[in-house]
């Protein structure tokens, strides 16, 4: 495996993988119910499953034959680890791994101190190359394979995500920042010429939108610091490209966007829209809500606007790490669910703190303690693979271990370190090996884990991260 990120030659029908482990993934929403009911669960200790060309062809049991023509394809045995399709993060910055961990700011002057300072260096071609490829490789080595991602309102950064996403024939979604008021100079689209933004980005549209495993949003940064013309604008985008189909064949780009994070910034769009009924309206009235629509955080949002986002079928991607950090809020998961709102995870760095979705899923399961649900590792896990991969639209591709999906893994150990290992042997030895008695090991794996457990990642059947020993 390259430790740097050389482009991969064009997938193989030849290329052939076999793994050995347990095997966890979902064939449904296991909701909020109790977890010892697993609902949608899907547990095979002890399986095989057989990769070719990037796809998972077979899983089955491991007392069973190989199929034919498998015998003399090596095997990577790794029984007693957990095997899961990889994570999905539907929101977070590139540029922000410069800011991470930052000290003491809310939502607006975290921006104004740190991300805008951070984002204008991308600008330089070069910034923006090493800072696409050091991002991939910090999201593989935290088991995500696929990303929903904001780049920089620089065209090049955006370039720069896809080509070495591209190159990995990995499945990610992204798109030029929409900013033109309100951003230091260096960071904004012309006020005054809305076509040149629309250029270039209906440019990269037609460049990368369905290329490969990439699609292409139209991203906003957020209300505030676009004009009313700006956002019109991105709405024609969202309508003109509609139909254009991305790499399975699926119709339309993606819009990303940030909505009621935080109550400052909440005030701050209501005055600046007074004639909107709220801040999810103003991307109602410029059409840029929609069933390929993720919106971050959502936090504060009343009934109504979660209604309007259930009619539209969009999703809102909830970050607790971010907004335990930044003390935006608490989301209500519980309720979006009763409301029948779609829900995935995303860890927003750089205001979330680690790119791992498992120490996120541990920062959500606080958030909804402190509303007075528990939630389980059941419910976690699906929101960042086949949860995700539905609201995406894309779970014929990705979020499932599954003859057909495209072969994008990770391989985790259940335990690291002293403590964490003794726990592990207490679960074990209260369950049966069922998926009935699997939970408090599972939990206490989220709980406890994070990226040192991650033994390695594949996309498209190839290992992009191994574990040093």
């Amino acid at each position: 495996m390259p430790s740097a990120l050389t482009a991969h030659p064009a997938l193989e029908a030849t290329e052939r993988l076999v793994l050995r482990a347990d095997v966890l993934d979902f064939i449904a929403d296991p909701g909020f119910a109790p977890p010892a009911e697993a609902p949608g669960v899907r547990w095979r200790p002890d399986h095989r499953v057989c990769v070719e060309a990037g796809r998972i062809v077979a899983v089955q049991p491991a007392a069973l034959a190989l199929p034919e023509g498998w015998a003399s394809v090596p095997e990577q045995d790794h029984r007693g680890r957990l095997l899961l399709p990889g994570f999905i993060d539907t929101h977070v910055h590139c540029p922000q791994l410069d800011v991470i961990a930052s000290h003491g700011a809310e939502l607006l002057d975290w921006l104004n101190t740190y991300t805008f300072p951070a984002e204008r260096r991308y600008a330089d071609p070069a910034v923006s190359r090493d800072g696409a490829e050091r991002f991939l490789r910090a999201l593989w080595a935290h088991g995500t394979t696929s990303a929903v991602v904001f780049p920089t309102v620089h065209k090049v950064s955006a370039e720069a995500l896809f080509e070495a996403a591209h190159a990995q024939h990995m499945r990610l979604v992204t798109g030029k920042v929409l900013m033109d008021r309100f951003a230091p100079e260096g960071l904004l689209d012309d006020a005054r010429d809305v076509a040149q933004a629309e250029r270039d980005c209906t440019d990269l549209i037609a460049r990368w939108h369905g290329r490969g495993r990439l699609s292409y949003a139209v991203t906003v940064r957020f209300a505030a610091t676009s004009t009313p013309a700006q956002l019109a604008m991105a709405g024609r985008l969202c309508h003109a490209h509609a139909g254009q189909p991305d790499g399975l064949g699926a119709p339309g780009v993606f819009m990303q966007t940030h909505v009621a994070e935080n109550r400052a910034e909440v005030d701050w769009v209501m005055s600046l829209f007074p004639e909107a009924r709220s801040y999810l309206g103003v991307y109602e009235r410029a059409g840029l809500l929609g069933p390929r629509a993720v919106l971050a955080h959502g936090i504060w949002l009343d009934a109504e606007d979660r209604a309007v986002l259930r009619a539209h079928g969009a999703q809102i991607a909830h970050c607790p790490s971010s907004n335990l950090f930044l003390g935006s809020g608490l989301f209500d998961w519980a309720q979006a669910q009763r409301e029948g709102l779609r829900v995935s995870l995303a860890s927003d760095v750089g205001g979330g703190t680690s790119l791992c979705l498992l120490r996120n899923m541990g920062d959500a399961y606080k958030v909804q303690a402190l509303q007075g649900t528990r939630l389980s590792a059941w419910k976690a896990l699906h929101a960042a693979t086949l949860g995700a991969a539905e609201a995406l639209g894309l779970s014929s591709e990705i979020g499932r271990i599954e003859p057909g999906c495209m072969a994008d893994i990770a391989v985790w150990d259940w335990a690291v370190g002293e403590v964490a290992q003794h726990r592990d042997g207490l679960a074990c030895q209260a369950g049966d090996g069922s998926v009935a008695t699997l939970h408090p090991r599972a939990f206490a794996w989220m709980t406890l884990g994070d990226e040192r457990n991650l033994v390695g990642t594949w996309v498209a059947g190839r290992q992009v991260f191994a574990r040093k020993t």
